[in-house]
């Protein structure tokens, strides 16, 4: 069943719904990031996915909060779009025999999937506050929070790490960029004053020699 799904009449039935959604697509994240986890070559990217393995757990904790808000039994309706971004992305990370490019796989894969959340939750967040469930808006809050702060990381990461790491470039040195720094530092010195010209000497001279001609005269 997807979002747009026949039988909802009203607002508040469409926010359920959507709740629904995102409980769905929350557990089976959590079904597929050990999976992610155990793929992963780099450390780094290994604990950002086990972090968020936990934070996930989480999440799924604060939406049946949500649930039990709304006087509402916890439950999921099945997502195709989540569905199909898991499968894309274990089908992708399959067929990646190269270490060096199987975690830039598996962080596109899981920025998909976090885009995917933060789509849903801003929606929901939007809508809460829309209807008057206000007591349900700082839980969905937070599991959106999360979701952006976890896709920043994982932008980090990319860019830092596993992209050059894909295509076999190394970052430049630091020391060569500060090397670099001094040398266009040490160009613009000022340089030494010069000494005062000497016809002012030789004016003063001359001026001395005037005088004592007149004393003489």
């Amino acid at each position: 069943m997807g979002l747009f799904s026949d039988g909802i009449r009203s607002m508040d039935e469409l926010f359920l719904h959507a709740l629904e959604d995102i409980y769905y697509a929350e557990h089976q994240i959590e079904k597929s990031l050990p999976d992610m986890i155990a793929k992963a070559t780099d450390t780094e990217l290994k604990r950002g996915f086990d972090k968020h393995l936990e934070e996930t757990r989480n999440q799924i904790k604060r939406l049946e909060d949500v649930f039990a808000k709304l006087g509402q039994e916890p439950k999921g309706t099945s997502c195709p779009a989540i569905d199909g971004i898991i499968e894309e992305a274990n089908e992708i990370a399959g067929e990646i025999e190269d270490k060096r490019v199987i975690d830039a796989a598996l962080i596109a894969a899981a920025q998909a999937v976090e885009h995917y959340e933060i789509t849903r939750y801003g929606t929901l967040v939007a809508w809460a506050q829309e209807i008057g469930h206000r007591g349900v808006v700082s839980l969905l809050q937070r599991n959106l929070k999360e979701e952006a702060a976890t896709d920043r990381k994982l932008t980090a990461m990319a860019m830092k790490r596993a992209n050059p790491k894909a295509v076999g470039r190394k970052k430049p040195a630091a020391v060569g960029r500060k090397s670099a720094t001094r040398g266009r530092k040490a160009t613009t010195r000022k340089a030494p004053a010069r000494k005062a010209p000497a016809r002012k000497t030789t004016a003063r001279k001359a001026g001395g020699r005037k005088g004592a001609r007149r004393k003489a005269a």
